[in-house]
């Protein structure tokens, strides 16, 4: 049996190509379920593994897509049969490992959860690693303490996929969200998803020389990193945290302990590649509850997989707004 996939190739020059092709299912790497893949979705390391692989793939020809959603096809594991719906995020499937950019994927059981019987495949790659990720989040600064009462709460990069469904998230759990974003014609969206304020980049992204400015935000989650994540350590009130999801200005971080040691500020590291299952479990029941449907449905921006070349060119850039599914059957 042959089926569509969008495969990079590495030419002897070290040059790489992607385009959709025909595979067949022997060429699928040996796993213990296969899944009939419906729904896929780009990320920032699909972009990088689209495109040179960015050190995260090893060997070509590869299949990316570090997220997935569809029905199991064939199961050796007791815990799958042939007809549950699935998710799949993480793992290093996708870069390590064949992913979700493919009609069919075979993969360990041990990296699928069950999808939640409110959430269509569809859904589940709107939110995908994104939304996952900004679930966790949320979770971490509940878990440190955050309520609504205690402020707005800050997040950069918020017309992204992280930021969007976190802003989304937080809005619907009834905290005053202040989204940064560097777009402004990005603000209507950001306020159809629950934004109360909208803060311009500019303003919040360089670097001071005062480790301590006025305590502004009752948490934090940032995916941008370097200056902005250090500006943003030094206006949060007493005893609040940052959630740390991503790097999208760089992996430095030029900051000070002052905002640790005088103000008991948390800087929350958050994974969502090797999360252990029972909190896979648990934030995929949250984004279940808590994510407003129709908030999601907004994000949306349709694709094929012959869209992915394009959008992995453009996510890296910061042109890719919200949450793109792509269909794999069309």
């Amino acid at each position: 049996m042959s089926f569509n996939a969008l495969v990079v190739e590495k030419d002897e020059e070290g040059k790489t190509a992607a385009a959709v092709q025909q595979i067949e299912d022997a060429q699928l790497p040996d796993g213990d379920v296969t899944v009939a893949v419906e729904y896929s979705t780009v990320n920032y390391k699909d972009g990088m593994c689209v495109g040179s692989g960015g050190g995260l793939v090893r060997n070509y020809p590869h299949v990316p897509g570090v997220d997935f959603s569809g029905t199991v096809e064939t199961s050796s594991d007791d815990r799958y049969k042939t007809g549950d719906k699935v998710v799949l995020t993480g793992w290093r499937v996708g870069e390590a490992w064949w992913g979700g950019y493919a009609q069919k994927a075979c993969v360990k059981a041990d990296w699928l959860v069950p999808l939640p019987d409110c959430l269509s495949t569809r859904n589940a790659m709107a939110v995908g690693t994104a939304g996952f990720t900004a679930m966790l989040a949320v979770m971490a600064l509940e878990d440190h303490g955050l309520k609504p009462a205690d402020g707005p709460v800050l997040v950069t990069g918020a017309a992204g996929g992280v930021g969007s469904v976190a802003t989304a998230i937080l809005a619907n759990l009834g905290y005053e969200v202040a989204a940064v974003t560097g777009r402004p014609e990005t603000a209507d969206y950001l306020k159809s998803l629950g934004a109360t304020q909208i803060v311009p980049r500019e303003e919040i992204n360089e670097t001071v020389k005062r480790p301590l400015e006025k305590e502004l935000w009752a948490g934090c989650i940032d995916a941008v990193g370097s200056a902005m994540l250090a500006r943003v350590l030094g206006q949060m009130k007493y005893g609040a945290s940052v959630a740390a999801v991503g790097l999208a200005a760089g992996a430095d971080l030029p900051a000070t302990v002052i905002p640790f040691l005088l103000r008991g500020v948390n800087l929350l590291g958050i994974d969502s590649v090797m999360k252990p299952y029972d909190a896979r479990v648990r934030a995929w029941e949250r984004v279940a509850k808590d994510l407003p449907m129709d908030k999601l449905e907004a994000m949306i921006e349709p694709a094929t997989l012959a869209d992915l070349p394009a959008l992995g060119k453009a996510i890296l850039k910061g042109q890719v707004k919200g949450r793109v599914v792509v269909d794999v059957n069309v």
